[in-house]
């Protein structure tokens, strides 16, 4: 098992910067390769970045590849999403998920553990 504790969330006008952490705890938590998903109101919930455990490789959604970048630390158990360029259409809640699977992953059904999401809201 593992638990994930999302921080970092808040309010934020167009064109400025957040930055997400997700603190795991449990079992090898640096073995498990993690993602962040984000849902927002009356939408699915999307996949947004991921970065696996065996090679640190990373990969993001179109939306958001270029202004986001995704990074780990294995000796806290933690997983950082920084976010640049905000812009309202990137307003949701933003949850980190967490799965033994050794690549990228971006489907939400590959994913066996999920934080409860913390919310970004970004003003025009």
């Amino acid at each position: 098992q593992v638990q994930l504790i999302e921080s970092g969330g808040g309010l934020v006008q167009a064109g400025g910067s957040l930055r997400l952490s997700c603190a795991a705890s449990g079992r090898t938590p640096s073995r498990y390769t993690m993602g962040w998903f984000r849902q927002a109101p009356g939408k699915e919930r999307e996949f947004v970045a991921v970065i696996s455990w065996f090679a640190g490789s990373t990969y993001y959604a179109d939306a958001v590849k270029s202004r986001f970048t995704i990074s780990r630390d294995n000796a806290k158990n933690t997983v950082n999403l920084q976010m640049n360029s905000l812009n309202p259409e990137d307003t949701a809640v933003y949850s980190c998920a967490a799965d033994s699977t050794a690549g990228i992953i971006t489907k939400e059904y590959e994913y066996d553990f999920w934080g409860q999401g913390t919310q970004v809201t970004v003003s025009s």
